[in-house]
């Protein structure tokens, strides 16, 4: 009798335990979503984000080939964990998190064109798919972009554009707000403009897809890369700005 006891002790003990991770997980979320939304509203382009560490920086030394990654969460949350954000070289992280790319164009000359990269890799869509900012078609998603990468090439600063990388419902529904339909859509479209504007195209999707859904062993919660996911995005990333760099 004392062993059932015990054993349901632990199974409950247990069912607590997860339950208390869980909502841990879930509270954490909520915290972010209220920082987004305060954000939004008091600083709508997010230029206090980064205000102060832009105007430390000095232009680039001579010969340093600065890159800038320009982003939402997926790239803000990039060195957060065990995989860094490329340790030794010249490259800032300028991602915020839920930013749609109306916002990134507001903030886009503090961010990038101030800071004189030689290349700046775009990565956004995501969160306009999601709504963050309020409903957004294919074509603004795509005017944002555009007019993204005309103000890099107007300031001799080359462009990569990331595609919008895959979600799945590993853990909790997001295809809902970010249909793979659309995500798959909108890549088509970043592919076809980068070959149009003589921009490089870099396809994190292919590297972290299965199906249409993205790999499991490579997110932390359906949506956010893992180290493992990261790793895999740095690869592609270093072979994009290399071939940007190689381009007159």
């Amino acid at each position: 009798m004392k062993s059932i006891l015990l054993a349901a002790g632990l199974v409950v003990s247990c069912g607590l335990q997860a339950q208390t991770a869980d909502s841990a997980k879930v509270i954490d979320e909520l915290e972010r979503e209220l920082t987004a939304h305060v954000r939004l509203l008091s600083d709508w382009g997010g230029l206090t984000r980064y205000g102060s560490e832009n105007a430390e920086l000095g232009p680039p030394p001579p010969g340093v080939d600065r890159v800038v990654f320009l982003g939402d969460e997926i790239t803000e949350m990039w060195g957060q964990g065990k995989a860094k954000f490329f340790p030794g070289k010249p490259f800032l992280n300028r991602g915020i998190s839920h930013q749609t790319s109306p916002q990134m164009l507001v903030r886009f000359r503090q961010d990038v064109i101030s800071l004189k990269p030689k290349v700046v890799v775009i990565q956004a869509g995501s969160s306009d798919l999601a709504g963050y900012s309020g409903p957004a078609t294919e074509g603004m998603i795509a005017e944002n972009f555009m007019s993204m990468t005309e103000l890099a090439k107007a300031n001799g600063i080359r462009v990569v554009l990331s595609s919008v990388t895959p979600v799945c419902d590993c853990f909790k529904t997001l295809t809902d707000r970010r249909p793979p339909g659309k995500i798959l859509g909108m890549n088509r479209w970043l592919k076809d403009y980068a070959v149009r504007s003589s921009s490089v195209y870099l396809d994190y999707y292919s590297g972290l897809v299965d199906g249409r859904a993205m790999k499991k062993d490579l997110t932390a919660d359906g949506l956010i890369p893992n180290d493992a996911g990261y790793e895999v995005m740095a690869q592609l990333a270093e072979q994009a700005i290399v071939e940007a760099l190689g381009r007159k």
